[in-house]
């Protein structure tokens, strides 16, 4: 590829995306030369019609790196490409701007056009989501989907070196606050100067709206508040989540719970995730259904799923709020030793609340509350509604909202450990990771000369089961139903 030819490309198609004008085209062509370290632009080249930004920008970033414009550590090279492709977006303003207009056309318009643009300039990683690998497992609940996390990039030596001497700054104070748009990034912090944040009103309250850099399901987006604010379920909570997919129909809204074992990995700033992606629990049945006398325009039932979820619908937003509200505060004093649920213990700390997730059925709102229970014990340190001991060696992180709902996201190591697994079943090794070794064992035990990926794509499907049923309060006990009756009647429900 030209060198010049790649800045007129880009340039054209800056252009196009609304970033700059016509009549910047030889202010903007220069802007990219000294950006990449070049002095010198071919005469009476035209735009060839290369509107692939991702190829450009590589080449691009090519030259520079030739040019020493910036080192071999890894995170400056991210930090120079978010450079180059901040010409290719528009400034926030505009961003805002544009996303209104495509709304009033319609509010899928608005998305697709925010959508679009966050991977045309690569905040959204579509190459690194790519790596992924993704299948569906069968259940008795239903199709469960598994990911194998391999997107993000490992951190090189060299970065590691650099980040021990690098200098701490609490700004922005967290990867979600509203200050990281535009932020050049540093060794450790990422590169945001292509980040833009869409504004949206939600109850009255300006929240910002963004893709995820790291995508784990289709226009996987996050809402997130102003003011860097710890998580809090509360009756706010379900008044947002319900006002997000009024606004953005198409999209589902949700929200990791308040407490750690069982929150997400940020419970520092207050945020919601959403996007147009049907998840397993979404198509779940009811196995069950009742009546809330308090509130007799909310329909009520029992979801049938490996964890313990109450689904309610309503067509007025108002009334779920309130029914919502009224069981996460049941949920938050009850008690039940019987299956070691505890509300408070001595101390007065708090272990119960709800991973909230909306979405809109026609003329309807639903919600699904999936009750929360983050005590441990002697037997379960690590949490009796977590991940047990015997499936940690493939998943002991925190059961999240995107898990709840039945997406398994599973760590990268998987990738080589699992081949390795594989091979030991098929006895093409005698060993495999110690923390395999039972399961693998079982597996071989088990192995009906079937395809061997197959076989272990189920086997995983098994795993992610058992750690649903792990987090669900009233699954993972001889009295589970019998124990979520009791619960259901404290609601006064019939």
């Amino acid at each position: 590829m030209n060198i010049s030819q790649a800045v007129i490309d880009f340039a054209d198609l800056a252009i196009k995306l609304g970033a700059y004008e016509v009549a910047d085209r030889i202010y903007l062509q220069n802007l990219i030369l000294a950006l990449i370290g070049e002095d010198d632009l071919a005469e009476n080249l035209q735009p060839s019609g290369n509107d692939d930004s991702l190829t450009l920008s590589d080449f691009l970033c090519a030259v520079a790196k030739a040019n020493g414009q910036f080192d071999e550590i890894t995170a400056n090279e991210d930090i120079f490409q978010a450079k180059l492709m901040n010409f290719l977006t528009p400034t926030p303003a505009h961003v805002n701007r544009r996303f209104k207009e495509k709304y009033a056309q319609s509010p899928k318009a608005a998305t697709d056009y925010f959508f679009d643009l966050s991977k045309k300039n690569d905040y959204i990683k579509t190459r690194a989501i790519a790596k992924n690998e993704h299948f569906y497992s069968a259940s008795p609940y239903g199709e469960l989907e598994i990911t194998i996390n391999l997107s993000k990039p490992e951190k090189d030596p060299k970065q590691i070196a650099a980040e021990k001497n690098a200098v701490q700054s609490s700004y922005p104070k967290c990867l979600l606050c509203i200050e990281n748009e535009g932020y050049a990034g540093r060794l450790n912090h990422p590169a945001r100067t292509n980040h833009r944040i869409v504004q949206l009103d939600l109850a009255g309250e300006t929240w910002g709206f963004q893709y995820s850099p790291y995508a784990y399901f289709n226009e996987h987006s996050i809402i997130l508040a102003e003011k860097h604010s710890p998580m809090k379920i509360s009756q706010v909570t379900f008044a947002h989540l319900l006002a997000i997919v009024d606004s953005l129909p198409t999209y589902f809204a949700g929200s990791n719970a308040d407490l750690p074992i069982v929150g997400g990995s940020i419970l520092s700033h207050d945020h919601y995730q959403a996007g147009r992606h049907d998840f397993p629990m979404a198509k779940a049945e009811l196995k069950g259904q009742f009546v809330i006398p308090t509130f007799p325009t909310v329909g009520a039932g029992i979801v049938n799923w490996p964890m313990s979820v109450i689904r309610l619908t309503a067509d007025n937003r108002q009334d779920l709020v309130a029914a919502s509200t009224f069981i996460l505060e049941k949920w938050q004093q009850y008690t039940d030793e019987t299956v070691e649920i505890v509300a408070r213990t001595a101390d007065g700390i708090p272990h119960h609340t709800i991973t909230p997730i909306a979405r809109r059925r026609g003329a309807d709102f639903e919600i699904d509350l999936v009750l929360r229970d983050n005590n441990t014990s002697e037997q379960h340190p690590d949490g009796i509604f977590h991940p047990h001991s015997d499936v940690q060696h493939i998943k002991r992180e925190n059961i999240g909202l995107i898990e709840v709902m039945g997406l398994a996201i599973l760590p990268g190591r998987l990738k080589t450990e699992l081949e390795e697994v594989k091979r030991y079943i098929l006895g093409e090794a005698d060993t495999v990771a110690a923390y395999h070794q039972p399961w693998a064992e079982a597996l071989k035990q088990g192995y009906q000369n079937e395809a061997i990926d197959t076989y272990m794509q189920a086997a995983l499907g098994h795993v992610f089961l058992t750690v649903l049923e792990h987090a669900g309060v009233f699954k993972d006990t001889l009295d589970g139903n019998a124990a979520f009756a009791r619960f259901i009647a404290e609601l006064g429900a019939v």
